[in-house]
């Protein structure tokens, strides 16, 4: 049965059902050729990760939904990277491909941060992400590794797919990370949504009614 990659499965997982994947991609020599070059040519990594996109193709993985050949390609390019840098090292391939990569390639290294070992080195990767008014960015940004993005930051990222359309089933560990800051600014968005005619997301919407339940409970029992 397919389905999409979870937030919480093992990194080496995602990684073997994506190249399990791309295993009818219109080029898998290349695919195999670049895997084997990354870890011998560390420099080949700009090269590699442009090409990946045109050698692999751009469709849609049915058997991993949420993915594309381009981004799951370039992803395990990363993946092999991580086997001969150090944390260092790989942080700053990571950073040299997103801030010299076009739009797609950018929101494949968002989406490869979760499965590298760079610790919280690539903050500001996120941080870029979220600012851009680009929505698949934004939701990308938002994956398992925006654990490492600061309670207020993170809350803003929220609040900006709230303003955005971004769905937030794109955000990891929503209910959990949840609170009741987040709670006194989702409400006064809604009050002011309300006020001019306007309605917050249906998501939205149940989240603010989820914090609220949450809240009452807690008041309850304090009480």
């Amino acid at each position: 049965m397919n389905r999409p990659a979870q937030p919480d499965d093992e990194p080496a997982d995602v990684a073997g059902r994506l190249a399990d994947a791309l295993s009818g991609v219109p080029d898998p020599d290349w695919l195999a050729q670049a895997r084997n070059r990354i870890v011998t040519d560390r420099a080949s990594l700009p090269m590699l990760f442009a090409s990946a996109g045109r050698r692999c193709g751009r469709a849609e993985l049915a058997a991993v939904p949420g993915w594309s050949a381009d981004e799951a390609a370039r992803v395990l390019l990363l993946v092999d990277l991580a086997t001969v840098t150090t944390e260092a090292e790989l942080a700053a391939a990571v950073a040299d491909c997103y801030h010299h990569g076009d739009a797609a390639e950018r929101r494949a290294v968002l989406k490869a941060l979760p499965l590298l070992p760079v610790g919280d080195r690539a903050v500001p990767l996120l941080d870029d992400a979220i600012r851009t008014n680009d929505t698949r960015l934004l939701a990308a940004a938002l994956g398992r590794y925006a654990r490492h993005l600061d309670q207020q930051a993170w809350r803003q990222a929220v609040l900006k797919c709230v303003f955005t359309g971004v769905s937030l089933a794109a955000v990891h560990d929503l209910d959990a990370r949840a609170d009741a800051e987040l709670l006194i600014m989702l409400a006064g968005l809604h009050d002011e949504r309300v006020a001019a005619g306007r309605n917050l997301p249906d998501d939205a919407l149940a989240l603010l009614r989820r914090l609220r339940a949450v809240a009452d409970t807690t008041t309850r029992q304090e009480g």
